[in-house]
């Protein structure tokens, strides 16, 4: 007797479709769904245990890293004349990283029975998000898979090294923040204590500053179990708040607006959007599904609306630059620069153009960012601990007054 297998394929407009076909194997569903003008992105058999998914978004995903090393590897062979599935065989054999070896060796089960590469990655979101999926279903069917696959390493490996960047620059504020924190815990748990000690036998009236910095270091000291439970259920219900729909927006709309990070975040958005948006184009993606992948690969709600209002407007026959221009997001050059690729033919070349350019200003910002952060912190670690030790002295000063 026929299963019944659930799908998700995309029409040619790019739209995406879900449905149900009957059939005894999902090599036989996905070959009347490339019948009918669909492609394919996820068969799965109906009545599938909910454990089971679960499990496979719990498991590690792989690193950028190594799925470019893949990609350039995995070129190189196809483009020697390896077939698919030796080229597959090979590659999950030599992978260091265990977790994207297993993945690859699933992908070439799922080629050996009968299923397109992409749709056999597309079973695998950890590893081969929707970029990934759409070039290498967009080479196979123009037969440039080796080119495709030296495009996604080059993308890839561009992603990689931004992210190294800002991850850098974010790597001694952080410390500075973390030991402050932690001079701060020990001198209210420990040091402040003692002198809160000293002056009760003293008796008078204690400074304000003083008063405050003792009042802080009681809270600690009988509440910290309470205080620890108190700030975990906060950064809990921000993480919650984030994912929800509004929670996104307004916290993608605040990144914007810090000074000089939102500026990094503005930044690094567009130039993920030029980027991605430019292999999508080169690599014969259709537009309306470039635009919809590329919104979900910026990384940023503000930019994603842009996106949106442009995948709108080409359904109705308009422009990609015009709608641009109705965000304030994107600068003008970059709304003038597409308008420019559109009517010369050459979007994509313009597109990467404007990468270029933004990951420039990342780099040169990041670099800035760096050395003004770098005095600042050591006088916010200064004032914090400089602030505390006047604190506790300033009763010493009226010594006498307290005494009497």
């Amino acid at each position: 007797m026929a299963d019944t297998y659930v799908y998700k394929v995309r029409d040619k407009a790019g739209k995406l479709l879900e449905g149900a076909l009957e059939a005894d194997s999902t090599t036989l569903v996905a070959n009347k769904l490339r019948q009918m003008g669909y492609v394919p992105i996820a068969i799965d058999k109906k009545g599938a245990s909910a454990t089971g998914k679960e499990l496979h978004f719990r498991k590690p995903k792989a690193k950028l890293k190594d799925i470019a090393v893949f990609s350039r590897q995995f070129a190189t062979m196809i483009n020697s004349g390896l077939s698919l599935l030796r080229s597959l065989y090979i590659l999950a054999e030599q992978t260091e990283n265990k977790v994207l070896a297993k993945v690859i060796d699933e992908v070439r089960a799922d080629v050996e029975k009968g299923a397109s590469l992409s749709q056999a990655m597309a079973r695998h979101p950890r590893a081969f998000n929707r970029l990934y999926v759409a070039m290498v279903r967009a080479g196979e069917t123009g037969g440039v898979l080796d080119t495709v696959l030296l495009q996604l390493a080059s993308t890839i490996e561009k992603q990689v090294e931004l992210r190294h960047k800002i991850k850098s620059a974010m790597t001694y504020p952080v410390a500075v923040f973390g030991l402050v924190v932690m001079i701060v815990a020990a001198m209210l748990l420990f040091v402040v204590p003692m002198f809160k000690s000293l002056y009760a036998d003293l008796g008078g009236t204690l400074p304000l500053p003083t008063r405050i910095l003792m009042l802080m270091s009681t809270i600690i000291t009988k509440f910290l179990p309470v205080v620890i439970v108190i700030a975990v259920l906060c950064v809990v219900a921000l993480k919650k708040w984030i994912k929800t729909e509004k929670g996104r927006a307004t916290w993608d709309t605040m990144k914007l607006k810090l000074p000089v990070f939102g500026k990094l975040t503005r930044k690094t958005a567009l130039t993920r959007f030029a980027r991605t948006f430019a292999v999508l184009l080169r690599s014969g993606v259709p537009i309306l599904e470039a635009l919809e992948i590329t919104s979900e690969t910026v990384g940023n709600v503000v930019v994603q609306r842009g996106v949106k209002a442009v995948q709108d407007g080409v359904k109705q026959g308009e422009s990609i630059a015009r709608p641009l221009a109705d965000h304030p997001v994107f600068p003008p050059m970059v709304v003038q620069m597409m308008a420019v690729g559109e009517e010369t033919g050459a979007l994509d070349e313009m597109l990467d153009k404007v990468g270029e350019f933004y990951e420039q200003e990342v780099e040169a910002l990041v670099n800035s960012l760096t050395s003004l952060l770098e005095p600042a912190l050591i006088v916010v670690l200064g004032s914090t601990v400089g602030g505390m030790i006047v604190s506790l002295y300033m009763p010493m000063f009226n010594i006498i007054k307290l005494i009497k």
